[in-house]
Formats: C-alpha cells, sequence, structure tokens
C-alpha cells in the first residue's frame, strides 16, 4: 500500500525568527512520534539546515540534482542519526542557486510528491521570492513562523499578501487584459487605497468573471497555519486578533493559530554547537513546546481548527503554569 504523504512547507516573512531551526527539530519531533520523515532544505542560495540537524555540510544536495550530475532525487537522503528521520540538503556543494527556473521548480515539486515518506517538511527560504511562494503552495495548509515583535509580523503579513497576489496573478498570466490591469493595480503610488484580495478579484471580474471565481476558488483553499516562535508569555498571543482581523478584511485568508514556541536560552547553545534540542536537552521548555506541536501536526493537520486563536491561548495558558513551573 502506498504511503500517504503529508508535506508541510514552512516559510517566513523574515530572516532571523528561527524558522530553520523550528523545521529541523519539529522534523525530529515528528519521527520520534514513530513516523517516517523527510526533511528537505528548500532555502536555496542560503541553505544551512544541516546545522541545525549536527550534519556535516557533505553531502549532495539539491543543487547538484539540479545541475545534472546523475543523482536520482532519492539519492539524495540523508540519514540523520535520529530514527525515522530522514534529510535532503540544498545547495549541496553547488552554488549561485538562489534563482532557478520554472521548468527546475517543477522537477523538484514532482520529485518531493513522490518522497516515500509520511511527513515532508520544507524548509523554505526567508521573504517572498517567487522560488518561495511557488513551494510553499505546494499544499494548502503550509506553517508561517512569526515572532510577536511588530516588524516580524509586519513581513508575516507581507509573505501572506505576496502569496495571495501571486496566486491571482498566475490564474490571470494567461488572460492579457486582467493581467495588464494586475501589474497596473500593483504599481499604484503608495498613497492609494491599499490592494484587498476582493479589490483584485472585483478588477478581475470586469474583465472575466469566470476567470475571478477561479482565482477567488483558489485563494479560498489555502488555511495557513501560524507559528509564534520565541514567545516568553501567552499574552502575546493577544495581538492575535488584530491579525486575524486584518488577514480576513485584507488578504480574505482564514488561517489557523497553531502554535506557541516558548523562547528558551538553551536553544542558543544547542545551535552553537550543532546539537539537536531534542537530544541534549529534552526536556527545557522549547523542546516540550515544539514536541507538542508535532504531536498537534500528526493528530489534526488534515483538519481546520476551529476557534484556533481562543484554543491556542487557553493551550498556551495552561502549559505555561505547567511547564514553567520545572
Amino acid at each position: 500500500m502506498a504511503i500517504k504523504t503529508t508535506i508541510i512547507p514552512i516559510a517566513s516573512g523574515k530572516g532571523g525568527v528561527g524558522k530553520s531551526f523550528l523545521t529541523a527539530n519539529l522534523s525530529a519531533g515528528i519521527a520520534e512520534l514513530g513516523y517516517s520523515t523527510v526533511v528537505v532544505d528548500l532555502d536555496l542560495g542560503g541553505s544551512n539546515l544541516y546545522t541545525y540537524l549536527g550534519i556535516p555540510n557533505k553531502h549532495p544536495g539539491i543543487g547538484d540534482y539540479l545541475k545534472g550530475k546523475k543523482l536520482k532525487f532519492n539519492d539524495l537522503l540523508v540519514s540523520t542519526g535520529i530514527s525515522n528521520l530522514k534529510y535532503i540538503p540544498g545547495d549541496g556543494r553547488t552554488p549561485f542557486m538562489a534563482n532557478i527556473s520554472y521548468a527546475q521548480r517543477m522537477t523538484l515539486l514532482r520529485k518531493i510528491k513522490q518522497l516515500p515518506a509520511r511527513y515532508v517538511l520544507l524548509d523554505l527560504g526567508s521573504g517572498s521570492t517567487f522560488n518561495t511562494l511557488n513551494f510553499f503552495g505546494i499544499a494548502h495548509k503550509g506553517i508561517i513562523v512569526t515572532t510577536s515583535e511588530v516588524p516580524s509580523i509586519m513581513n508575516f503579513l507581507a509573505f501572506l499578501r505576496n502569496f495571495m497576489f501571486y496566486i491571482i496573478l498566475n490564474v490571470a498570466s494567461h488572460n492579457k487584459e486582467a493581467l495588464k490591469m494586475l501589474i497596473t493595480a500593483f504599481r499604484q503610488p503608495i498613497k492609494s487605497e491599499p490592494l484587498t484580495v476582493k479589490s483584485l478579484l472585483n478588477k478581475i471580474s470586469d474583465v472575466d468573471s469566470n476567470l475571478a471565481i477561479k482565482a477567488h476558488d483558489l485563494c479560498r483553499n489555502y488555511r495557513p497555519r501560524i507559528i509564534i516562535n520565541m514567545g516568553d508569555s501567552a499574552d502575546e498571543l493577544k495581538i492575535l486578533r488584530r491579525i486575524d482581523d486584518i488577514l480576513k478584511t485584507r488578504l480574505s485568508i482564514e488561517a489557523d493559530y497553531f502554535g506557541f514556541i516558548y523562547y528558551d536560552d538553551v536553544v542558543r547553545r544547542s545551535v552553537q554547537n550543532r546539537e539537536t534540542l531534542f537530544a541534549h536537552y529534552p526536556q527545557c521548555i522549547a523542546s516540550k513546546s515544539i514536541k507538542h506541536v508535532a504531536r498537534r501536526i500528526t493528530k489534526i493537520w488534515d483538519q481546520p481548527v476551529e476557534n484556533s486563536m481562543v484554543r491556542l491561548f487557553e493551550d498556551t495558558k495552561r502549559k505555561q503554569a505547567l511547564w514553567k513551573a520545572y
């Protein structure tokens, strides 16, 4: 029987929010629960996931595969020393991989979907490059990592805005009139009324109503999961109401608020020593909160999380009292 594979792209609006660290350890957490897991470094041009897994950078990676070095994609799988977890390096020994072609992206997407694992986690590059937006769209449920700091939140909202606009632009790409209209809208002066998904769909509808319906349906399919990283207190989650309002009114997005990872001093130590967090600090509060998210992924990933904002706040509040007591 073929394995049902769940692909989880993981992105962030900016660097420095702990995305790669979280991806590596979340993969280890899922593998620890007994599920076959592959983590793929798709931060092409800046691949460093190996440092968080404690693996030397000596293995061929996606860069070598794309450069036609007679490798099969599954030959890139590297054993991590963690049961059930394998890793595919990014750049490998091939530099200048930040900008790959459309054909190369399509090849990667096809090969990733064929990986023999129950869970495949993709560590994407930070920001809103076409590579990142394209890979984030491989699944309808992807993870966005942010902190509760205002600059980080602004960048994560910008990422989701760019992602939704990217979807709409792709749908309209074969209609010259709609495409021209969208490009004009994207170039409007900063002082103009902010663009929203709804306003763009209305503009497309004036040109082609069926195209607008198709774009609307595609946008509605995406339901990102948001993880707040490096937090100190559940009270930081109070900002989610404002975030949720922006996502719904400007981007027409229904998001699930999926996890809260506590800040922990030992994380820096584990990164400096190139150690996996779980193996060396299993009882630290960061390990406990990452393991909690890993369990949630294996239990409820395929279903919408009702009242996710309230549930995350209440759950985090309970865990805060329990975990910080030790």
